[in-house]
């Protein structure tokens, strides 16, 4: 599987560079995620920009990152461009799971704020 990994301060993008994000990659990226969970990335975008079809294996590998980021820290969801990507999340209703944002830029805004927030209630704790 193809895909390109940026590592920035505040988070990790990683996006897919395939057009199907089906059962011939999902346990790569499953994989994929398994690493930079375990290298403690707190935060971590997902761009599916280049994604044109999702299946279930696709949408059972994201929603083990969702699992793995929901004690490490923010996991944000992008590019959801296409539209049969688009309808596999209203069917599946993922959207209700998942932070969906359209942009890169709105991700990375929205995990500053995120990280804002986690500090503030961390100084209110002690």
């Amino acid at each position: 599987m193809k895909f390109s990994l940026d590592k920035q301060e505040r988070y990790t993008l990683i996006k897919p560079e395939e057009d199907n994000l089906n059962s011939a990659v999902a346990p790569q990226l499953k994989s994929e995620f398994v690493i930079l969970a375990n290298e403690g990335i707190n935060n971590l975008i997902l761009d599916l920009s280049a994604v044109k079809y999702v299946d279930s294996s696709g949408l059972s590998a994201i929603l083990t990152a969702r699992r793995l980021w929901t004690n490490l820290g923010t996991f944000v969801v992008t590019g959801v461009d296409h539209p049969a990507v688009q309808r596999l999340v209203e069917i599946s209703k993922v959207d209700s799971v998942l932070t969906i944002l359209p942009t890169v830029s709105e991700s990375s805004d929205f995990i500053m704020m995120e990280e804002l927030q986690r500090d503030l209630q961390g100084d209110g704790e002690e």
